[in-house]
């Protein structure tokens, strides 16, 4: 197949280039800077807010990973406008958007984001990317997919292992290489069109 990976040089992104290219992909890497990353056939300039140029890239690509944060360097409504303006511009192509273990459920009723001991510095983030799966659920013929962390994710070893599931986390952590396994496994057997799933080790 032929990825682009639209924040190609954080934790995520840099894994999910090399993941892919080491299966044979072939892998474009979208970053603000367009830096070359490992693995990756070419690098290019690319912002998420540069929506048309977002949409040209996913219809150019067998599938597209977004993996970026902007509120991490910016603000977190950023990334909410960021894709409802995708969501409006209906790209024609497959992506994958990576989400937040925040907004994932830890009952019936409420998300963790939401549950007492929540850490705080999170609770920004967790706000938006349960807005942004909100907007994704809403939206009607757009071939999207969500894959939202365990709540703990960071570097770690490659095992190849994890579980799955829906809207709830199937552990309590994963390492940022477990992840990049998982997403690309999506990407080259797709289970979950339309819909968020999460990993876990």
């Amino acid at each position: 197949m032929k990825i682009a990976v639209i924040g190609a040089t954080g934790m995520v992104g840099s894994r999910v280039v090399a993941e892919a290219s080491k299966r044979g992909h072939v892998v474009d890497a979208y970053s603000r800077g367009g830096t070359m990353v490992q693995g990756a056939e070419t690098a290019l300039p690319l912002d998420l807010a540069d929506t048309a140029a977002v949409a040209e890239a996913i219809g150019a690509h067998d599938a597209t990973v977004i993996t970026v944060v902007s509120g991490r360097t910016g603000s977190y409504a950023d990334d909410v406008a960021n894709h409802r303006a995708l969501i409006e511009a209906a790209p024609s192509g497959r992506f994958l958007v990576v989400g937040g273990a925040g907004a994932l459920q830890a009952d019936e009723r409420t998300l963790l984001k939401d549950t007492p001991g929540f850490p705080a510095e999170y609770k920004p983030e967790a706000d938006a990317f349960s807005e942004v799966y909100e907007a994704y659920r809403g939206s009607e013929g757009l071939e999207w997919t969500m894959l939202a962390p365990a709540p703990v994710i960071a570097p770690g070893e490659r095992t190849g292992e994890y579980s799955t599931g829906d809207d709830r986390p199937a552990g309590e952590s994963i390492s940022a290489e477990d992840f990049a396994v998982a997403l690309v496994d999506e990407l080259e057997r797709p289970a979950h069109a339309g819909r968020r799933f999460t990993a876990a080790n």
